[in-house]
């Protein structure tokens, strides 16, 4: 019986599906009971119906607790027949596993996956080494999932060393970018191998996404009129600006404010030196006094070689120390002084 049971579980094997343990089991079930019926003396215990089953399981589980077992050496046979049966039950049920487990992975590095997290960044498109430097940026912040989604022309999931979500496929195929969940994400940065595919893609994106943040990364930032035809709220970053990049993709509206500081006419950052005569000057009294009287905010300040940026308002700046702010327009020294003096 044990050769007859390899014979068809290798036969049966072929199926690899979970009902190949499920057949196994039956089998071994329906053809041990009777065997054990004949085998055991008239009267045995173990045959019953309300007992059998619970032999069954425990022994093909090979747990055997010993309160039920066959008396005559036939039964001892039948046993056995019945643990090989639980073995090969067992064997086909992790070899099941071990297979679905490997399709899994398989399918996470090919990118053949659905994507079923929210509130995400998306990343379309991939350039070696670039890619992996925003991604490095966006893991420190830890503010959201990553899922990287890149063109069939990468075969494999680039960033399988790090908490990345893969999925490839076509770029310009509303299928592709949902299954990388754009019409669920936070934000979705276009990043392109040129401006044409990147206008492509940025069209379908669009379409897909449901107030998502989209960002898409140009060569030629003259090209942004192109993009507002797409959708007036979209926002274009320098592609050269990896780190300006991630950080409008975590912080919307960032690039804009960065590019009003260095647009002439805006708001603009300027600097000056504290006058000798202060003396040392406390951080809290240069925001609250240029604040108020001219509208100024400090950054930061340079005190001897050491930069301090957004410093504690507790900071004792020393004489001479310089100043660095964003305002309307440049301030004088006499009219720094003046106002210093009267925080004082």
């Amino acid at each position: 019986m044990p050769i007859v049971l390899t014979r068809l579980l290798a036969r049966i094997a072929v199926l690899r599906t979970w009902w190949t343990p499920v057949l196994v089991f039956s089998l071994v079930f329906v053809t041990s009971w009777p065997l054990m019926t004949l085998a055991e003396p008239a009267g045995s215990v173990i045959v019953e119906p309300a007992n059998y089953w619970w032999y069954f399981v425990v022994t093909a589980a090979t747990v055997g607790y010993g309160d039920l077992y066959p008396k005559s050496a036939a039964g001892h046979v039948v046993g056995v027949y019945v643990i090989v049966g639980g073995i090969a039950t067992l064997t086909t049920v992790f070899a099941r596993l071990s297979t679905a487990l490997a399709e899994a992975k398989g399918r996470r590095m090919q990118g053949a996956i659905t994507v079923e997290v929210s509130d995400h960044i998306v990343l379309l498109g991939y350039t070696p080494g670039r890619t992996e430097e925003m991604v490095d940026e966006l893991i420190a912040d830890r503010s959201s999932r990553i899922v990287l989604c890149a063109w069939d022309d990468v075969p494999v999931h680039p960033m399988s060393d790090r908490d990345v979500t893969f999925v490839r496929g076509d770029l310009t195929d509303d299928g592709v970018l949902r299954r990388a969940g754009v019409q669920r994400a936070y934000s979705v940065l276009v990043d392109a191998r040129d401006d044409n595919e990147a206008l492509a893609v940025a069209v379908t994106a669009d379409h897909v996404a449901e107030g998502a943040h989209l960002v898409v990364a140009l060569r030629d930032i003259g090209r942004v009129r192109h993009l507002r035809y797409v959708n007036e709220a979209v926002r274009c970053v320098q592609w050269h600006s990896p780190h300006m990049i991630t950080e409008e993709l975590k912080d919307p509206g960032i690039t804009e404010i960065y590019t009003q500081l260095m647009t002439h006419g805006g708001a603009d950052t300027y600097s000056v030196r504290l006058p000798e005569s202060l003396g040392s000057v406390l951080v809290d009294h240069c925001q609250t006094s240029l604040g108020r009287r001219y509208g100024a905010t400090m950054l930061a300040a340079r005190a001897g070689d050491v930069l301090l940026v957004n410093p504690s308002w507790q900071t004792q700046l020393p004489a001479g120390a310089v100043l660095y702010y964003v305002g309307s327009r440049r301030l004088t020294h006499d009219e720094i002084a003046k106002a210093l003096r009267e925080a004082d």
